[in-house]
């Protein structure tokens, strides 16, 4: 059984993170895609959420102070294209450039999730080979026919290091046909926020982390979301409330021991 690597959660609070959003906007995808948190926020501001474009920050973790030193300190994790999807084709110019950066900066580690993990292979640097070690690719599966489609295209990608996020988790999803003890580190689970949110279910969430017990997967149980199931009873929880309602239910599982 591998050795789980205890991040993101553990890593970042070890040694600190920062977020680099290198260009802001994206194309609703999927199902989990519906209440993008970044449509929302860019929609009060007049914002067109789908028009992709470099931002001021895409020099970031090349950027150095007066004395010389990186702005971005060694040993940070770096939240990679948060406000965006790394692999968005509208950013197919700009990301030979961003790859150059990360590889320059292996001192850091680079957090990047996506929705498109079809399009891993074909936006490789040269050198990628079977991953760079400083790079964890996550790939989220918000209900069944995602996971169906992206895990087998997951499974198969050269990354390193391999975190699935079920977030929004918007149904029951059976995790258990694609062994995930040989390839996963961690697996997040969280609910949807926002006006309008679709309910996340505790049995869902309990039943996933029955899967990482079995395959010795770190599990980290992230936001109930904005509305919750638990015992039958839909409950209604303010945003600033969600994760840690989620940490209260103290059901996480950092690390196991190889059986």
């Amino acid at each position: 059984m591998h050795t789980l690597l205890q991040y993101p959660l553990p890593f970042a609070l070890q040694h600190g993170s920062a977020t680099w959003n290198l260009w802001h906007g994206c194309h609703k995808l999927s199902a989990g895609c519906r209440h993008c948190y970044v449509y929302r926020s860019d929609a009060q501001h007049d914002i067109d959420s789908s028009v992709v474009r470099k931002t001021k920050s895409f020099e970031l973790p090349i950027q150095k102070k007066r004395n010389g030193e990186y702005k971005i300190a060694a040993g940070t994790v770096v939240y990679t294209c948060f406000t965006s999807d790394f692999f968005v084709e509208d950013a197919d110019l700009w990301r030979a450039e961003a790859w150059e950066m990360i590889g320059l900066r292996k001192d850091l580690r680079f957090l990047i999730i996506t929705k498109r993990i079809e399009r891993l292979k074909e936006t490789l640097p040269n050198d990628w080979g079977e991953g760079y070690e400083h790079v964890s690719i996550c790939c989220t599966i918000e209900n069944q026919e995602r996971a169906d489609y992206r895990l087998p295209i997951y499974r198969a990608a050269p990354i390193k290091h391999k975190t699935l996020i079920c977030e929004p988790l918007l149904e029951r999803i059976d995790l258990r046909p694609y062994g995930i003890g040989s390839w996963v580190e961690q697996v997040v689970v969280g609910g949807e926020s926002g006006e309008g949110a679709r309910p996340c279910h505790f049995d869902w969430v309990l039943e996933i982390r029955e899967v990482c017990i079995e395959n010795n997967v770190s599990f980290w149980f992230k936001q109930t979301g904005a509305r919750f199931v638990k015992d039958g009873r839909l409950y209604y929880i303010n945003r600033r409330l969600q994760h840690a309602q989620a940490r209260k239910a103290g059901i996480n599982i950092s690390s196991r021991q190889p059986s």
